[in-house]
């Protein structure tokens, strides 16, 4: 009976451990791009716990597109599988021809989650900044969900405050929950326990929520609902976690 002994110690473990958050990924080579010479980007698309660098893998994207000044472009054809965090993941090349907020948006395919007995599905952001142009930086994409950034979510400081606002079906969720982690890309960090791997946040009545960021580098906001639909499994219906993903960078300045 110790074998049973053992069972139930790891499952009660496993059960008052917190849960590890999922984020999806999309994250440049560059936060801005201001001369013509920088117009080339690399982005990496993945799916991950960023701050502890453990992969999981991404199928091929439902669709990878770019929205600038008014137009879209769909990206999906280009993209080349990839190692990120030793699992399967997804680049592209792309080259900024104008000035502009340039908005990546990745739309994966349903990722089940046994752990967690649903589907997940993280429509995933980033916004580049090229040769000195804003404008749009706070236009919705259109998403069946995401957060529409209120602060400018290129150009910061680490120590500045970011806020954004979530929406789901364009509409504002009240009190929503986002969970906020830092991409540990280096290494450099080690979470003093378990609680500090993802920071957890409330949105405001207005789907507002505001953050302080306390260090430099690439950081991931997602605002997690659950989708009214279900979908199937095994012949069961099973729940589906819609996320809205913003990654955004905060930097140091330059020391003379």
């Amino acid at each position: 009976m110790r074998w049973l002994a053992l069972l139930v110690f790891l499952l009660t473990v496993l059960a008052v451990s917190p849960a590890q958050a999922h984020f999806g990924m999309v994250i440049p080579s560059a936060s801005t791009a201001m001369e013509k010479k920088n117009a080339a980007i690399d982005l990496a698309l993945s799916f991950s716990h960023p701050m502890e660098m453990s992969g999981m893998p991404l199928a091929a994207p439902a669709s990878f597109k770019v929205f600038v000044n008014g137009r879209v472009e769909d990206l999906t054809a280009g993209l080349k599988p990839v190692k990120v965090m030793d699992h399967e993941g997804w680049s592209a090349h792309y080259v900024m021809k104008k000035p502009g907020a340039y908005q990546f948006v990745m739309e994966p395919k349903p990722y089940w989650e046994p752990a967690e007995d649903c589907f997940i599905i993280h429509y995933t952001k980033t916004v580049v900044a090229a040769f000195g142009g804003e404008d749009g930086w706070d236009e919705p994409a259109g998403l069946k969900t995401e957060i529409v950034p209120l602060t400018r979510p290129f150009g910061n400081y680490a120590d500045n405050v970011f806020q954004g606002r979530v929406l789901l079906d364009g509409k504002p969720v009240p009190g929503a929950e986002v969970e906020v982690e830092f991409y540990n890309r280096d290494g450099k960090y080690e979470a003093p326990n378990d609680h500090m791997i993802t920071q957890v946040i409330r949105a405001d009545a207005d789907g507002v929520f505001t953050y302080g960021v306390p260090f430099a580098g690439w950081w991931g906001f997602a605002a997690l609902n659950t989708a009214p639909e279900k979908m199937n499994r095994d012949g069961a219906p099973k729940d589906v976690e819609l996320g809205a993903v913003l990654w955004t960078e905060f930097l140091e300045p330059v020391r003379k």
